[in-house]
């Protein structure tokens, strides 16, 4: 690693023009004296970076950005990060490209987003929870965000060849280039000998905005260690890179962004991950695999991947133990293979264990694809190897209409691919205000193995399918059981399994 590792940013007043080495590249508009105007809105400030020298870029877009209403245009280029499809005839995949940009803003910016290919008749920007109704004019949209958000912006229904649009407010407090417990990098491109970089105990990883680290970063049998910055991580190899926090504890993750790789915890304990964004394109491309972890929260964070993008499990490989007090929140979701969220699958049959208290709550669910039927579910308990799922609240989740896959999938299975045995069962599931607006979803299913190996205790609170609550009181004729409804199905060995308004939830303080 060098050792005159690139200064921190240091930008002046309104217009400002990069001071320190190797930051001449680096763009900035709007005055940075202050955080507030008459105080209480904020400055309208923007900082843009522009893709370092050596990095793949994508050209399909044209994309600009400026101070709300009438700030000086800023021109950004797009990086190039790859999304799968799997063949299901051949169970081959493609790797197709896509587009991806980013900066930093206070106040309100407007984007513009040319599609170069042209033939644009329509345009949408997603979530569609955040009621974002762009302008379009010929191959040109133009809309507004008033606070740092990650959006996606897709012209005629492309699902691949689309804008990845990835926000973050302006940094005021970035830690010191000189401070001899910061392992600092500053814009530009990054190499490490072997491609890995450890961290020891007490340090602090950072990746300045226009940073792009071509490693991967190691924190394993360490304490107190937080990676953060507007930086890129870029996986070197298909093999090698992501971020790996493994038998270790106290440690944060802030900001950053994952391309070709994500976050995976192993044994990990007390570990906040904020904002971070992972893109990956490879076989085996779960974006924030979790094993053996406990005290863990993943908050605002923005997945779209190659295979799961949680994936929550209890013993693989070197890590054993229990999978306790998890929460999965504010977070954008896209899976173009396998689940959105995927818990259960891996366990301990010898000594089994647990995988419990889990909390996913505030979230969008983009798209799910996946054509084999073990492995479809938007949110799925499959609980196998001895696992017992217990205690899970599923709140405020929105799912938008998927490719292919089912809404939810619980399980007790005994998956001969990947288990060693049965899972002892999924207990106590809590879904409130789980949305799905679409057409495109197989039945859900919830499939007890045996009354041995059951699912017991499961209710949902306003759950809405297109519009309409889903409860046992709701109109049907009285042999219907209510997944008839919905066209789901419950077999034998799943108990309690309730559906309630909101209103009935109150009444019977269950809510």
């Amino acid at each position: 690693m060098s050792t005159d590792l690139t200064r921190r940013r240091t930008l002046q007043a309104a217009g400002a023009a990069a001071l320190a080495a190797g930051l001449s590249s680096l763009t900035a508009t709007a005055a940075r004296a202050d955080d507030t105007v008459d105080g209480d809105s904020p400055t309208p400030e923007l900082v843009t970076y522009p893709i370092p020298s050596g990095v793949a870029t994508q050209a399909s877009f044209k994309v600009r950005v400026r101070t709300a209403p009438d700030g000086e245009w800023q021109t950004l280029s797009c990086y190039a990060p790859g999304v799968k499809e799997i063949n299901p005839t051949t169970g081959s995949g493609k790797v197709w490209g896509s587009s991806m940009v980013y900066f930093d803003f206070c106040g309100s910016v407007e984007i513009e987003v040319t599609y170069l290919k042209g033939g644009t008749t329509k345009a949408r920007v997603r979530p569609d929870s955040y009621g974002i109704t762009p302008e379009l004019g010929g191959d040109t949209v133009v809309f507004t965000l008033d606070e740092p958000k990650d959006v996606v912006v897709q012209i005629n229904d492309e699902i691949f060849d689309c804008l990845h649009i990835i926000t973050n407010r302006v940094e005021k407090h970035a830690p010191s280039a000189d401070d001899p417990d910061v392992l600092y990098y500053g814009p530009g491109l990054h190499t490490v000998t072997g491609n890995i970089l450890t961290v020891p105990s007490g340090k602090t990883v950072y990746l300045a905005g226009g940073a792009v680290l071509k490693a991967a970063i190691n924190a394993i049998g360490i304490e107190k260690v937080t990676v953060k910055g507007h930086g890129v991580l870029l996986a070197p190899t298909s093999s090698v890179g992501g971020l790996h926090i493994e038998n270790s504890q106290n440690c944060r993750v802030e900001d950053v962004i994952f391309l070709a790789s994500g976050i995976g915890l192993g044994q990990a304990e007390n570990v906040h991950v904020k904002k971070t964004r992972v893109f990956t394109w490879g076989q085996w491309g779960d974006g924030y695999p979790v094993y053996c972890s406990k005290n863990i929260t993943f908050d605002g964070c923005f997945a779209r991947t190659s295979d799961d993008c949680f994936s929550i499990y209890a013993h693989r490989g070197d890590f054993y133990g229990d999978t306790r007090n998890l929460t999965i929140k504010n977070c954008t979701l896209w899976a173009d293979v396998a689940h959105p969220i995927n818990v259960g699958t891996h366990g301990n049959s010898d000594n089994p264990e647990m995988i419990e208290n889990l909390l996913i709550q505030n979230v969008d669910i983009l798209d799910h694809r996946e054509p084999q039927m073990n492995y479809q579910g938007c949110i799925s308990l499959n609980a196998g190897d001895s696992n017992l799922i217990k205690n899970v609240r599923v709140e405020d989740v929105r799912v938008e209409d998927f490719r292919w896959g089912q809404l939810l999938c619980f399980r007790v299975m005994y998956n001969t691919k990947y288990n060693t045995s049965v899972g002892r069962g999924v207990e106590d599931v809590y879904i409130k205000n789980l949305t799905y607006t679409g057409t495109h979803a197989n039945p859900s299913l919830f499939l007890g193995y045996d009354a041995d190996h059951a699912i017991n205790n499961v209710t949902f609170e306003n759950l809405v399918v297109n519009g309409v609550v889903i409860a046992d009181t709701m109109r049907k004729p009285t042999w219907y059981y209510t997944t008839d409804t919905v066209q789901w199905y419950a077999n034998e060995h799943v108990t309690n399994m309730k559906f309630l308004t909101t209103a009935q939830a109150e009444a019977a303080g269950a809510s």
